[in-house]
């Protein structure tokens, strides 16, 4: 069984914040921030949505629950700026729940509306039978490095299978280093749940979360990441009257030291995002 809302620690706080949370309230006017960002850009009739050319699609509000749109959140450790991401789906390919397309990260002036650093990640928004069900900011108080200070992106995945099911949640970080925003963390796999069951009770489970602490040692110029994993198993089944039982297995736990290599932060595989 893995777990979608992991704790994140980092330092003395790094708060995770579902998806719906991090969306809510901070983009303000999400049209006029939008049209400033991509001043090609075409509304649609409705409002909903803009469209640049050939065919790709920026959702302001989702036609449907799958439909990835753009989130925004103030990033508290500089107040006087905006974080938003902007899916960018191509329509003419995304038929039949999946989706195809990137994803652009902006950081965006409060005041004046102006973008200050943007950063495209291609194929980021590529889903199939396993979905993207959403997107949110982690805006706990990265600090990898002196002077340098970073946020999270969260994807959460998922299927809709009930027998098979599988979700995931991935984190990637930001670094806003300078004039420059870049990646320092891909695809780290921090909470899911997965495994097999008969839809009513039986089955056999798994579940990961997993929690972040900076170090006081480190690599290039960065602190290391030390990242615990805990992992759990069930096999719930019926007892006796019918009534479904869980029962759990021993928690393990494992400790992982990540280290700058002058790019990024190296994952081990076992802890790499499903589409890494």
């Amino acid at each position: 069984m893995r777990i979608l809302l992991p704790t994140l620690l980092l330092g003395l706080a790094a708060a995770s914040l579902p998806p719906a949370q991090a969306a809510a309230g901070d983009c303000g006017d999400a049209a006029a921030l939008v049209q400033q960002a991509y001043p090609k850009a075409r509304r649609s009739a409705d409002g909903a949505s803009f469209t640049l050319e050939p065919h790709t699609s920026i959702a302001l509000t989702p036609p449907d629950y799958d439909t990835p749109r753009l989130v925004c959140k103030i990033w508290p450790a500089h107040d006087q700026l905006l974080l938003v991401a902007v899916p960018l789906i191509d329509s003419a390919l995304s038929v039949d729940g999946m989706h195809i397309g990137d994803i652009e990260l902006l950081v965006v002036d409060r005041k004046n509306q102006q973008v200050r650093q943007r950063l495209l990640q291609p194929g980021l928004m590529n889903d199939d039978a396993i979905a993207i069900r959403g997107i949110g900011f982690d805006t706990g108080r990265y600090q990898p490095a002196p002077k340098i200070t970073a946020f999270g992106l969260r994807i959460d995945m998922a299927t809709h299978s009930q027998a098979n099911p599988f979700r995931e949640t991935d984190l990637r970080l930001y670094a806003l280093d300078g004039d420059a925003l870049r990646m320092v963390l891909d695809g780290l796999d921090v909470a899911g749940f997965g495994g097999e069951g008969d839809t009513n009770c039986a089955g056999s489970f798994h579940s990961s979360q997993v929690s972040l602490a900076m170090s006081r040692a480190g690599h290039q110029g960065y602190h290391d990441i030390t990242v615990t994993e805990r992992m759990d198993t069930d096999e719930p089944a019926p007892d006796k009257n019918g009534e479904c039982q869980s029962h759990p297995g021993k928690s393990v736990k494992r400790t992982y030291r990540l280290r700058y290599d002058g790019n990024r932060y190296q994952l081990p595989a076992t802890l790499k995002a499903l589409e890494q």
